[in-house]
């Protein structure tokens, strides 16, 4: 039992080569983290996920020994997980398949294909996010609406949504039991010159003059 535990030899695993693995893995999940946060919103759990998730997908290659086959199903189970979170976007999924895809490469032992391939692939998305052509730069703001529970909310806004905003989305639904009050988050991208007040006003004239907000976030590119 001790020897399976300092060698790992069950699994044909060095123990120091097994920490040098997940020592490269949180590393790289590191930079993945930093490279994600480059000119982009994101919130602290996101980030604490791209840095672990290399980690994770490499002790799983481990444990199946090697065989990508194997490992590639056992995570796939983990698709079956639904979290509790707003939809992801673009960047999030790249970001997401970036780290699996380094955890996949450290777990076979390969940290120089891993490194290479982060290099590669963060200066491709640095390189992107600095072009012109990859979008003008756009105000997000996070639209916070509380209407009655028992408010039929999916299409309440969308005329004012159609006059004053470019583009806009749901991103977060929050029934507070004890007041009976639904909480409401879009992510909208106002039309230019479109006064924010006159905009408020009709969203409070539409949820019966409860609590609205609207917070800018950091400039994002392109729209929705």
């Amino acid at each position: 039992m001790t020897n399976y535990f300092l060698t790992l030899s069950i699994l044909d695993i060095g123990l120091p080569d097994f920490m040098l693995c997940t020592a490269a893995s949180l590393v790289f999940g590191g930079l993945v983290a930093l490279l994600h946060m480059y000119k982009n919103s994101y919130s602290k759990n996101f980030i604490l996920t791209l840095i672990i998730l290399p980690a994770i997908v490499q002790a799983v290659i481990m444990l199946v020994n090697g065989n990508l086959g194997t490992g590639v199903a056992v995570l796939g189970a983990f698709s079956l997980i639904r979290f509790r979170s707003a939809e992801g976007n673009s960047r999030e999924i790249t970001s997401l398949f970036l780290a699996m895809s380094i955890g996949l490469a450290t777990g076979l032992g390969c940290i120089g294909v891993a490194g290479l391939l982060l290099i590669a692939i963060g200066a491709a998305i640095l390189l992107v996010q600095t072009l012109p052509f990859s979008g003008k730069k756009e105000s997000a703001r996070l639209l916070t609406v509380f209407v009655p529970a028992d408010t039929a909310y999916e299409t309440l806004f969308d005329s004012v949504f159609s006059r004053y905003t470019k583009s806009f989305r749901l991103v977060k639904v929050e029934i507070n039991g004890a007041d009976a009050f639904c909480e409401l988050q879009y992510l909208v991208y106002l039309k230019e010159k479109e006064p924010v007040k006159t905009f408020l006003d009709e969203i409070r004239g539409l949820n019966h003059s409860l609590p609205v907000s609207l917070r800018y976030l950091p400039s994002i590119r392109g729209g929705l």
